[in-house]
């Protein structure tokens, strides 16, 4: 059903999720989040925090109730984007994520170790347990949404946050190279294997405008944005293009002055996606 929450015990719909093992696990108990959507890739450095930061910002701005969940245990990157250098806070064994300058909620390993340049030599079944707690033990409380910065690939991690995580859709990120573009399907079709929508692409790095000519460059070849949306069925497209001073931005912490302007049509869609229910 199109409205599906994967929560059986809410549902008196006899459907065929009902007979399937659910991996399904509610947030924690003071959470109510609306909606929840993935930023992933099947590649690294192609951008998944830049636009995760980009959507999230957006939607502050616009008066919703935000938050991020850092998922990609061993590089971290979100905290530095956004400036923020606290660590999390717990009472009564729940943690506290902790907030930016703008009121963005965010959680991240960053946020609990106690030097920022601390490596975490993890097997890949405790960075995944890491990954899920920061669903089901922080105090989220009330957000309209919780974006989830994926890592690479489509292996424990991006599997555990898949199968346990109600999603109401995920954001694919890639970047105009062919080799790119065929690794990037993998996670394209790890989603369809499991049933999430894809909500949006964005193409980071597209292109670079001359800043005395004013044209546009396409350092790393033509675009492929649209098809490659097309051929999927994406609804959404993005093109996000080398910026200098947008990277300044976010690497002096500034992510919530950024322009999100090229990511609107991809957060258009994200607000017609389903609502979940918990």
């Amino acid at each position: 059903m199109a409205d599906c929450t994967h929560d059986c015990s809410t549902c008196a719909s006899n459907c065929g999720t009902r007979n399937k093992k659910s991996f399904i696990k509610p947030p924690h108990k003071s959470a109510k989040i609306r909606r929840v959507v993935a930023v992933a890739s099947g590649k690294g450095g192609v951008g998944k925090s830049l636009v995760t930061a980009l959507l999230a910002v957006r939607a502050r701005a616009m008066g919703l109730k935000v938050g991020i969940l850092d998922a990609d245990v061993t590089g971290p990157s979100i905290p530095k984007a956004f400036g923020v250098h606290d660590r999390a806070t717990g009472t009564d064994g729940n943690i506290l994520p902790v907030e930016t300058k703008g009121g963005i909620k965010l959680i991240s390993m960053n946020s609990l170790l106690d030097h920022e340049d601390d490596p975490v030599v993890w097997r890949g079944s405790l960075i995944a347990g890491a990954a899920l707690q920061f669903w089901t033990d922080v105090a989220w409380g009330d957000l309209d949404l919780l974006f989830l910065d994926m890592p690479p690939g489509t292996g424990d991690v991006p599997l555990t946050v898949f199968q346990s995580i109600p999603l109401s859709g995920t954001v694919i990120v890639t970047t105009p190279q062919d080799l790119v573009e065929m690794i990037v399907g993998k996670a394209v079709h790890m989603a369809g294997m499991l049933g999430i929508p894809i909500l949006g692409l964005a193409e980071n790095m597209s292109y670079y405008v001359c800043p005395d000519c004013g044209k546009a460059h396409e350092i790393f070849g033509a675009s492929r944005a649209e098809a490659f949306a097309a051929r999927y069925a994406i609804p959404a497209t993005a093109r996000i293009p080398i910026d200098p001073a947008l990277a300044r931005l976010f690497d002096e912490g500034r992510a919530e002055e950024a322009d999100t302007d090229p990511v609107a049509a991809i957060f258009a869609e994200i607000l017609r996606s389903r609502e979940i229910r918990f």
